[in-house]
């Protein structure tokens, strides 16, 4: 195999459990590698992006053994400690060597890949076509023994066993045997490279036992400023039948009452809020799944509740309504919805965790409260709306950057010819 990109326009696939035309990071940077030159083609196994060729899903028997690989992780973590978050299982998946995007690919992008698309088999299989995979990591799964983020838990550092997740007391449990999975992949195959989104991870990548000795590189996810961009402020919450002299206060998740997502250090900040004497009235604007009349009664300020938005069109005009986007996760990597309010001018409440402090400018752009500190949070919010703080989105995001660290990340790959000598499929 020659240098990469040698014969004409380097042909990249990006590997992705789920394609969406909206908030979907594998498709925004597809279509900023199309618009850089690359000839970048995604798969996955769901997809709801119809009507392009270089967007492809898998067939029934894929999403079968998808379906199959689910029940059995539902089953296995049945009695898991949910409060800890995700534990993602890799028993079975797809085998994609002989695919035509797999076999005309120069370089192998693998995203989130779980949920029953790719085990850690298939991507060993993939790994044997001698093709550089680049492994983006959007949580801590990739460096786990299954955890998507591992709180307090340092074991990942060394070897992980006896999960804190998992029911039982067993030094060789489910998560010894998926991190002694990955241990013998990562250690087989030196065309492996590592991307940390966030400066958080990619610090905990150098020091983690299954990733400290293969190459890591900082590259940040990207947003398309060309949709995400402010536009009038009070346009924006009349479409939404939101009144222009309150303060909006916006919060997203996929899941409100997620673990990671910290909503209960929201509510009671908003409590703490209420009994400030603010001099304006609030409105609080939530989107995402979960939402019930139990969240609204618990919050004493005027809600509108927008649901699970699809359409990044929408969501723009969410941030652009918010005055305040907040953001109380008690564990993320680097949230898109911080970039996305950013570059739409809305400034971004945040805990001081994981990669908001890579996005958030203390007091400029935003406001860091203390890690699990409601009260700072609800003085974040106020700070905010007594200084009339404005978003902006750091250049070290900007599209133009991104491109950059791939070509730099590429130019490293062809220096060090690591993945030549492939096996045959």
């Amino acid at each position: 195999m020659g240098e990469i990109g040698s014969n004409g326009k380097t042909k990249i696939l990006h590997l992705q459990f789920g394609s969406s035309p909206s908030g979907n990071y594998t498709i925004r940077q597809h279509e900023a590698f199309l618009e850089a030159g690359f000839d970048s083609k995604v798969l996955s196994l769901n997809s709801l992006v119809f009507g392009d060729p270089r967007i492809q899903k898998l067939g029934k028997a894929a999403k079968l053994k998808g379906r199959l690989n689910q029940h059995l992780m539902k089953f296995v973590t049945r009695k898991a400690d949910k409060s800890y978050g995700l534990f993602s299982c890799s028993f079975i998946g797809s085998d994609i060597r002989r695919h035509p995007l797999v076999m005309e690919a120069d370089l192998i992008y693998v995203h989130w890949v779980l949920g029953g698309f790719l085990s850690i088999k298939n991507l060993e299989q993939l790994g044997r076509l001698g093709k550089p995979m680049i492994i983006i990591m959007h949580d801590m799964w990739t460096i786990t023994g299954g955890c998507s983020h591992s709180f307090d838990c340092q074991k990942f550092l060394t070897h992980c066993h006896n999960c804190p997740i998992l029911p039982g007391d067993s030094i060789k449990d489910l998560s010894y045997r998926q991190f002694e999975e990955k241990r013998r992949f990562y250690g087989k195959y030196d065309h492996l490279f590592f991307v940390a989104p966030s400066i958080w991870l990619y610090n905990l990548a150098q020091k983690a036992a299954l990733t400290r000795d293969k190459p890591i590189f900082h590259i940040p996810n990207v947003i398309d400023t060309a949709i995400f961009k402010p536009f009038d402020k009070n346009v924006a919450k009349k479409i939404l039948n939101l009144e222009e002299k309150d303060f909006v206060i916006a919060f997203g998740a996929n899941w409100i009452d997620s673990p990671y997502k910290g909503w209960k250090y929201l509510l009671s900040a908003l409590q703490k809020l209420n009994e400030k004497n603010l001099h304006r009235e609030i409105q609080i604007l939530i989107f995402g799944s979960g939402a019930d009349d139990r969240i609204k009664n618990a919050i004493p300020f005027k809600v509108k509740f927008m649901g699970f938005v699809k359409d990044d069109y929408a969501t723009n005009l969410i941030y652009n309504a918010s005055d305040v986007f907040v953001v109380p996760s008690v564990a993320d990597n680097l949230p898109t919805t911080i970039l996305e309010s950013l570059s739409c001018g809305t400034p971004v409440v945040g805990f001081s965790t994981g990669g908001i402090p890579d996005m958030i400018d203390h007091k400029v752009n935003g406001y860091l409260a203390r890690q699990r500190d409601a009260d700072d949070l609800a003085d974040g919010i106020a700070y905010v709306m007594e200084n009339n703080l404005q978003g902006q989105l750091k250049e070290r995001f900007s599209r133009a950057r991104f491109i950059q660290d791939h070509l730099d990340l590429i130019s490293y790959i062809n220096k060090h010819s690591v993945y030549s000598g492939a096996d045959q499929v």
